[in-house]
């Protein structure tokens, strides 16, 4: 999780429908398998893990991002949460890579080089944002080198040595809005380097996060559409 989201949501940001629908995800996607131990890579603020260890039985986390400007140890629920800016192994039976590899120039050695961190059994929960041609500023604010497709994403995860088991596009439901919003003349495609993350009426937020949750029973059968790629993979 970017945190110069982090900086323009502030303390509502698991209110808003953006992340509360991509927790929801998380968690639907996960299934009800245990979790112990999380290594959260490219973390930010470590959103999706303090979400994780409130809600399941999992009970330490490892956040690692480089722009950490020291190691630190807090927690959340008397879970403890380790803040690192790198780390060699770890005993983590799951991790995340919450939008983090279509920041760096090659994602395939970054994802191999976390493999290679954990035991065999772990499971990797990975999103990535969906469709090159949904390009705009608001990708350009946030540094990132590409998007992909399902396949292309689920190739990637192979490559890396892991095996899929569940891939599926969401946000599907606002998939249309967000497609005119880009094309339209004098949409976000093609504009300036900018966010477009920010703080809806409570109105308009509620209906966004009806959406989402009305997709979620289906989620894992949508293999053609949504703004996020998710993929769940396990090493062997």
């Amino acid at each position: 999780m970017d945190l110069k989201e982090t900086d323009i949501l502030g303390d509502s940001i698991g209110e808003h429908w953006y992340y509360a629908s991509k927790a929801a995800a998380t968690r639907r996607l996960l299934g009800e398998a245990p979790i112990k131990s999380i290594l959260d890579v490219g973390a930010g603020s470590g959103f999706f893990s303090h979400h994780l260890l409130a809600r399941t039985g999992a009970h330490e986390a490892w956040c690692v991002d480089i722009s950490y400007p020291a190691e630190s140890s807090g927690s959340t629920g008397g879970k403890p949460v380790h803040y690192r800016r790198a780390i060699d192994t770890v005993d983590a039976d799951l991790v995340l890579l919450m939008d983090v590899l279509e920041h760096v120039d090659d994602d395939l050695g970054l994802l191999k080089s976390y493999v290679d961190k954990v035991p065999s059994g772990s499971r990797f929960l990975m999103t990535v944002p969906a469709f090159q041609f949904m390009w705009s500023g608001h990708d350009d604010f946030l540094e990132h080198k590409r998007r992909y497709t399902l396949r292309q994403f689920e190739s990637l995860t192979k490559n890396a040595g892991l095996t899929v088991e569940k891939g599926a596009y969401y946000f599907g439901a606002v998939f249309p809005i967000a497609v005119a919003s880009r094309l339209i003349p004098g949409g976000s495609s093609g504009s300036k380097p900018r966010s477009q993350l920010k703080k809806h009426h409570p109105l308009v937020n509620a209906l966004l996060k009806t959406l989402c949750s009305l997709e979620l029973p289906l989620m894992g059968m949508n293999r053609l559409a949504g703004l996020s790629v998710f993929v769940l993979a396990r090493k062997p």
